[in-house]
């Protein structure tokens, strides 16, 4: 089980060697908050302006950390314009081509079997174009795997980060709902966590991120065997008990470059 991949190919592939592996999302790295120079937004505009993005984006200064995108993106496409005589005109289309590289990159290295389900810095759309045959991406659905049945919800809630991939409560409620259609699961595995604070608060962004209310009544009441996340790198607390469910954050793989064991 991984999550929170953020470009780690070289031990993606070697993740290998369960029964199956499941990725919870966040596949792309936009930002390395650790090495400014890694990361989409560095190889668009450099180390050095990717340090004053995440100072703005730390100190919770949005706007001005969207400003600054926007004027070095008009420098950017400005140039990308004079050089090749074609229009750039939306940052999806400069960081296209590198999103891609990632993705084929990724897949490539992602092992078979395995079920996967979008982040909310993901480009889902995409995601056909690069997995192998042995790769199924659910979202809004489930699969039984030896006895077990799994059930997943991708995405992010609206965040003032505005990632990618970001919903509103009411959408991801609705996966939810799409997942207990088909009966009760063993195992929920979404990328955001349910909301509860001691699994939002990261300890070294020293913020809560945002997770889901449905999630949380989802758990409640049907009460699989675990709920499976990812989402929030270094969260307070890893493992809370909702009845008999056994919430996990599974762990920020680019970090810690290692999937976690699932034993049912």
């Amino acid at each position: 089980m991984v999550s929170d991949v953020h470009g780690t190919s070289d031990a993606l592939a070697r993740s290998g060697g369960a029964d199956m592996l499941i990725c919870l999302g966040d596949m792309l790295l936009f930002l390395d908050y650790e090495d400014p120079s890694k990361g989409i937004y560095a190889e668009l505009y450099g180390a050095d302006y990717t340090r004053e993005y995440i100072a703005l984006r730390t100190a919770k200064r949005f706007d001005e950390a969207r400003q600054l995108t926007m004027r070095l993106m008009a420098q950017t496409a400005a140039a990308a314009s004079e050089a090749n005589g074609a229009e750039v005109g939306s940052l999806r289309t400069l960081t296209d081509g590198i999103i891609r590289r990632q993705y084929k990159e990724l897949f490539e290295a992602l092992p078979e079997p395995a079920y996967l389900t979008y982040g909310n810095v993901d480009v889902p759309e995409l995601w056909a174009q690069y997995r192998k045959p042995g790769h199924e991406i659910i979202d809004g659905g489930r699969v039984e795997v030896g006895g077990f049945a799994f059930g997943f919800a991708g995405a992010g809630l609206h965040s003032p980060y505005r990632t990618p991939n970001e919903i509103s409560e009411a959408a991801f409620a609705s996966k939810l709902a799409a997942v207990a259609a088909g009966g009760p699961v063993d195992v929920l595995c979404t990328h955001i966590p349910p909301a509860v604070p001691e699994l939002l608060f990261d300890t070294v962004a020293r913020r809560l991120e945002t997770g889901s209310t449905a999630l949380l009544e989802f758990i409640k009441q049907t009460q699989p065997r675990y709920a499976l996340f990812g989402h929030v790198h270094q969260p307070l607390a890893r493992r809370v008990r909702i009845g008999r469910t056994e919430c996990v954050n599974v762990g920020h793989f680019r970090a810690t470059r290692a999937p976690f064991a699932v034993d049912l």
